[in-house]
């Protein structure tokens, strides 16, 4: 029973990792541009198509993900120039019908290209099997991409909190007009914290593609976990992100995987394991409802 424990609270980690990729770069747009990006997950969703459809053209996972991550990085950047720099000046409402409109055009284009069917991604060869860890067996792969997340969220920390980069964004999205006045080019920022943001959305659906179906759609479930972190962490800051996703990873996988067993002392075990997965996702939005009323701004916010 350890062992399983211990093996669902590194799938939460892992998971919440992922989500953080996710949710870092929504939180940044939305909380230092004021930009609401419903089309966020569907970016997600081609950064996994274009990693699958690299690897299988390369024939490497590598260069599959690195070339994937950098065409969607480059999609994102014409979305911003074309798009989103004449959505900055409009209202909420606004974006949220013109993202939305995003994912539908995103969705029906992919199906065009590469079908209704999902398709395959597979991990590399030298990571397919498990990495024995004092007598503890665990997927090397899903091990991976626990040390991708935690090198993303350190990277993230550093340029965000202590690099001149970071104080410059910080000081566009508090009074724009003065810190353009100093001769920053925020609008270049902007665009590049953006990109930034694709690129990572890009990133994660790349690295969970061998562990999903990468699908049509599978964009929008991950999109409303990603609101969820950056509620419970603190829309625009990079720290609240990355604890709102392990939050939200843990408790999601944890549950998931343990409730169904506790119900099984009460219920059939067919009951049990149906309703142990709807409690797991229910609790999520439970905490994100206590957060909201007993701490609105988060547990971290970016202007505390």
């Amino acid at each position: 029973m350890t062992q399983f424990i211990l093996e669902q609270a590194l799938n939460g980690l892992q998971f919440g990792l992922m989500l953080f990729l996710l949710a870092a770069g929504l939180t940044l747009v939305f909380g230092i541009m004021d930009c609401i990006n419903l089309a966020h997950g569907s970016l997600y969703m081609v950064g996994a198509y274009f990693v699958a459809a690299a690897a299988q053209a390369a024939d490497s996972f590598w260069i599959g993900l690195a070339a994937g991550v950098a065409g969607t990085a480059l999609l994102g950047l014409l979305l911003e120039l074309s798009l989103f720099r004449r959505l900055y000046r409009r209202d909420h409402l606004s974006q949220v019908l013109a993202t939305f409109a995003l994912i539908l055009i995103a969705n029906e284009s992919v199906r065009m290209v590469w079908g209704a069917q999902p398709v395959m991604l597979n991990a590399p060869e030298a990571l397919a099997g498990p990495l024995d860890i004092a007598g503890f067996s665990y997927p090397a792969y899903r091990l991976v991409i626990i040390a991708f997340g935690l090198a993303i969220g350190v990277l993230l920390y550093l340029l965000v909190a202590r690099s001149r980069v970071g104080m410059w964004v910080r000081a566009g999205a508090a009074n724009r007009e003065m810190t353009e006045a100093l001769g920053i080019n925020v609008r270049g920022l902007f665009t590049a914290v953006f990109v930034f943001g694709v690129a990572l959305s890009a990133l994660a659906g790349g690295l969970l593609g061998p562990l999903l179906a990468v699908q049509v759609g599978m964009g929008e479930s991950v999109l409303i976990l990603a609101f969820v972190v950056i509620i419970i962490g603190g829309i625009g800051s990079v720290r609240g992100a990355l604890v709102g996703s392990l939050i939200v990873g843990t408790a999601d996988t944890l549950g998931r995987a343990l409730l169904p067993t506790l119900l099984r002392a009460t219920l059939p075990a067919d009951t049990a394991s149906t309703l142990g997965p709807a409690l797991a996702s229910i609790l999520i939005y439970l905490l994100m409802a206590a957060i909201l009323f007993f701490r609105p701004q988060g547990l971290f916010p970016a202007r505390a």
